[in-house]
């Protein structure tokens, strides 16, 4: 017999060999039927392997984001089974699960998959669903893995399987499609009664532009026909709401083949929602207690070296430039320089927290196939500030900096969020982590105790921290339901040290301080192609580039209209007339377009009664006020943010 642990501390036994769907049917059936694979020992298996000893049991189903990403795992799976049909001599990388839904990378050789041909392998797809074929796992000698895959002429299998030894090789079979795969998968592909496959791209093999070209085909599929009806209806809203549209519409933001992939120019309009939440931060930060700074762009080639961005980072940075006999980076970040601002002069424990800020610019050297939009760049402006405390002191501070992004959250209507909470691997500290294990677990609970004391919903991710000591990512999502990483809390126990940092503590010996590294609001090009998303270009009025169009019904009233204009520029509101000969009903309708939210139109009573007639954008006509009562009224509405 063995014991199985259940999440709830419950222990039952069962017969060795039982499986996690036995557990399930020992509880009961409706459950069995639900579940898609099970966390042995906080390893994801197939719900239907074999158990040999004494194990921790979770359940995973839909709900679960484990159970989630072997689902569309199994249906990259699925794909591959019925792009294999339809493409004989197809020859597959890798097919993992990624947020919402999945892709596989293919070798088509000389045959090419169209748009078109996405429906008829959907049809397939649902086809091989129905047979409810199961998942078969076996594990498989190296030796004999390498002969199969080089009967098939499969390069690309036996590139991966280049880098397994025996006891780690397993194929996987459903129907009459069989693949080198890790697992685990669901049980038999009958779960899957919902398929989108939504797009085609190309993918260098193994991201290297100077690989070949794969085909990427992507999909999404559900456990109910419902799911997968929302989902569409989402989709179709989030490409009204792509930030790359609307940013080109609105005239936020633009790139340009000269300037560079990944570089992006701001606009005017765009500049002013940097300059607003900049000013918001700097005032936030004052109120905080911080202290700004500036630094450089670059520096000598020992500083990351000491900070350990090279040794661990290189892949991101930049190559380096060689001058007056030294080598120089671009920064990837802005610690290093602030380490150095901290040391400038002599701190005691009087002079802690020691907090400083700064909007860095820093340069992260992205593949070129991983730019997106804004969301991806190679230039990028963080809202960055690094805390020195002591180990006395770091609570209260952790705990004050996400109280500060929970402020944020409030500002910007953002209701749904998780702080997700990312410790080291073991197995990789000297490799990917600094090699101070104990000071990972110290600093790792000192985190967790912080977010379960502020009752902060979190997660924690095994394997994803910083290489300095663990850190937060705060996971947010938009009105419409996408999720966003929108910045990083990180606590770093390593640093200080490497820079020989230290204050006089109360015993007058010399301590290093602990760092906290955070950016709440992350970067301007990430957060504003979030928020374009976000509020769909309609931003609130403090953040909104244009805060008031005034549209004279003709060109008679353009005296009322500079007058009034000179008004709200004096009330530092943002005004624009229109001066165009055009319909009224022809300027209204423009400027719903560009998504201003106060049109004030005037006319003869309107000058008349030195008024002016207010339309909301979205909203339409909202009376008819005196200019001085108008602005009032905007003007508190954008001195208190108000986010609607």
């Amino acid at each position: 017999m063995i014991k199985i642990t259940l999440p709830d501390g419950a222990v039952r036994e069962y017969e060795r060999g039982s499986s996690a769907f036995d557990v399930a049917k020992s509880i009961s059936e409706g459950l069995a039927r639900k579940v898609l694979a099970a966390s042995i020992n906080g390893e994801v298996w197939d719900a239907h392997r074999p158990i040999d000893t004494d194990a921790s049991l979770k359940l995973l189903t839909w709900d679960d984001a484990d159970g989630k990403a072997t689902f569309w795992h199994s249906s990259a799976h699925l794909m591959a089974e019925a792009v294999e049909g339809a493409f004989p001599g197809v020859k597959f990388w890798v097919g993992p699960a990624i947020e919402k839904g999945f892709y596989y990378d293919m070798d088509l050789g000389d045959q090419k998959i169209t748009e078109e041909d996405l429906l008829s392998l959907e049809k397939k797809m649902n086809e091989l669903a129905k047979q409810k074929n199961l998942f078969i796992r076996k594990p498989i000698p190296k030796a004999e893995a390498v002969q199969y895959f080089a009967e098939k002429g499969d390069e690309y299998k036996l590139d991966l399987l280049s880098n397994l030894t025996d006891g780690e090789i397993t194929f996987y079979t459903q129907g009459g499609f069989t693949d080198l795969c890790r697992g685990p998968h669901i049980p038999n592909t009958g779960f899957i009664k919902a398929i989108k496959l939504t797009s085609i791209a190309g993918a260098y093999w193994k991201g290297d532009e100077k690989n070949k070209q794969l085909t990427r085909i992507y999909g999404v599929t559900f456990p109910e026909q419902k799911e997968l009806d929302e989902y569409v209806l989402m989709l179709e809203e989030a490409k009204k709401r792509d930030h790359r549209k609307l940013g080109k519409e609105l005239g936020i933001f633009t790139f340009n083949d000269d300037v560079g992939p990944g570089l992006a120019l701001w606009l005017p309009k765009g500049t002013i929602i940097i300059e607003e939440l900049e000013a918001l931060a700097k005032q936030t930060e004052k109120e905080a207690g911080y202290k700004r700074v500036v630094t450089p762009h670059l520096a000598k080639e020992q500083m990351y070296l000491t900070s350990g961005h090279l040794p661990y980072y290189a892949d991101s940075m930049f190559p380096p430039m060689k001058m007056d006999g030294e080598t120089y980076y671009l920064k990837p970040m802005n610690c290093p320089h602030h380490h150095k601002i901290f040391d400038a002069e002599p701190k005691s424990y009087k002079d802690l927290p020691y907090r400083i800020a700064e909007y860095g610019t820093c340069y992260r050297f992205e593949q070129s196939g991983e730019l997106f939009g804004l969301m991806r760049v190679r230039c990028l402006h963080m809202n960055d500030a690094h805390i020195y405390c002591s180990k006395e002191d770091f609570a209260q501070e952790f705990r004050a900096v996400n109280d500060m992004y929970q402020k944020y959250f409030k500002i910007f209507g953002i209701e749904k969020y998780v702080m997700r909470l990312s410790l080291h691997d073991p197995e990789k500290l000297g490799q990917k982590y600094v090699n101070e294990p104990e000071l990972w677990l110290e600093t790792e609970e000192l985190v967790r105790n912080v977010l379960i004391e502020s009752n902060i919903p979190y997660v924690e991710v095994k394997g994803e921290g910083a290489f300095y000591g663990p850190k937060i990512d705060v996971q947010i999502w938009s009105a419409i339901g996408r999720e966003f990483t929108l910045a990083t809390n990180q606590v770093d126990f390593a640093q200080g040290r490497s820079f020989k940092l230290s204050f006089t503590n109360k015993d007058n010996s010399p301590e290093v301080p602990l760092i906290i590294h955070r950016a709440p609001l992350g970067t301007h090009e990430r957060f504003i192609g979030f928020l374009l998303e976000h509020y769909a270009g309609k931003f609130p009025t403090w953040l909104a580039p244009l805060q008031v169009k005034i549209l004279p019904i003709s060109d008679k009233f353009m005296d009322y209209a500079n007058t009034i204009l000179e008004t709200l520029k004096k009330a530092d509101i943002r005004a624009e007339i229109d001066d165009r000969s055009e319909k009224i009903g022809r300027k209204i309708r423009d400027t719903e377009i560009a998504k201003v939210p106060y049109m004030l139109v005037i006319g003869e009573m309107e000058m008349n009664e030195g008024k002016v007639a207010i339309r909301r954008q979205g909203k339409g006509d909202i009376g008819v006020k005196l200019i001085g009562e108008f602005v009032q009224e905007i003007a508190a509405e954008i001195k208190d943010r108000v986010s609607e």
